[in-house]
Order: C-alpha cells, then structure tokens, then sequence
C-alpha cells in the first residue's frame, strides 16, 4: 500500500484545564511514564523540558519482542501551548542499533498533540500517530497506527486525571 494511503489515527479529549498547563505536562520527559496508556514506557533519561524544535528527549521503553531498551524522540513541532510532536528514533539496546542490523533507527513515524482552547479553563486535546512514512511491514503490523488507539484514548485520559490535580493546586 502507497504512503499516502495510511491517514494518520487521532483521539481528542476535552480536557478541564488551560492550554499552558497540559502543554507543561506534555513537554515534560518525566511526565510521560505517568502518561503512557501503551504500557511501555519505562521512565525519562531527560530531565529538561523540551523547548524548541529540534530537542531530543530520551525515553527507557519495554516491549516484549524487544526487552529493554531507549528511543530517542527527536521534536518536530513546537508551537508553545498549542503542539509538540517528536519523531521516535531507536536507541540504546533496541534491536535496530545492533551490530549488522539493516533496520532503520528512524522511521519518520511522528507522534504529536494539538490543543485548541475551548475556554478560559478548558482544552481540547488531540493526540496523533501518524505512520505514513514508516516502512510498509511496520504500517501494516500497526494497522496503520490503529492498534495505538486505546493507549492513546488512555493516555489523554491520564492527561485529563494529571491536569485536573494540577489545575486545583493553582487555585
């Protein structure tokens, strides 16, 4: 199947906080193990926010095929308070780093979150995978990003619980 055929999957949430606060959340390494709805990732090697474009975080990640290993995030949107997406990058012990591997450490798959105010205290949050330049065998194996589904729904749900306790300690 041609790249332009796979669309890249969404989820949006209404989410009761201010765009300032979630995106804080969401450009935050160490908030995405709280976070993850997939169940794999494992904790941040970065500590630092990310700032800008062209920032890299490094997350520890688990998955059964492939044991322990990290993914260097590389950020490719940053627009403050409204999108941050980062292309994942295979890292330390992933199998694509291996000695001889031919299997690419950067698919151009894009992880990414758009939040639209919808009040002075409410947020529309959208998260999406887009596949499309990721080798057909792995688009085909994600279903063309379709399998993410329900990690993503949990994961903005998980947003929503860490917002809502942010949200009251300001007040």
């Amino acid at each position: 199947m041609a790249p332009d055929r796979y669309q890249p999957v969404e989820v949006s949430r209404r989410i009761d906080a201010p765009a300032e606060l979630i995106f804080g959340v969401l450009a935050d390494p160490g908030m995405h193990t709280t976070l993850d709805g997939t169940g794999m990732l494992r904790g941040a090697v970065t500590t630092e926010p990310v700032t800008s474009v062209g920032d890299v975080f490094v997350m520890k990640m688990y998955y059964v095929e492939h044991g322990d290993y990290e993914m260097n995030n590389h950020v490719v949107e940053f627009e403050l308070d409204r999108r941050i997406g980062w292309e994942p990058e295979a890292g330390r012990g992933h199998p694509a780093t291996a000695a001889g591997s031919t299997e690419p450490t950067r698919w151009g798959h894009r992880w990414s979150f758009v939040l639209l105010p919808a009040g002075p205290r409410t947020t529309v949050v959208t998260e999406i995978y887009d596949c499309s330049r990721a080798p057909e065998e792995a688009r085909t194996g994600m279903q063309g990003g379709r399998v993410w589904l329900k990690g993503m729904s949990e994961t903005l749900d998980r947003l929503a619980s860490v917002c809502a306790e942010k949200a009251a300690g300001r007040e």
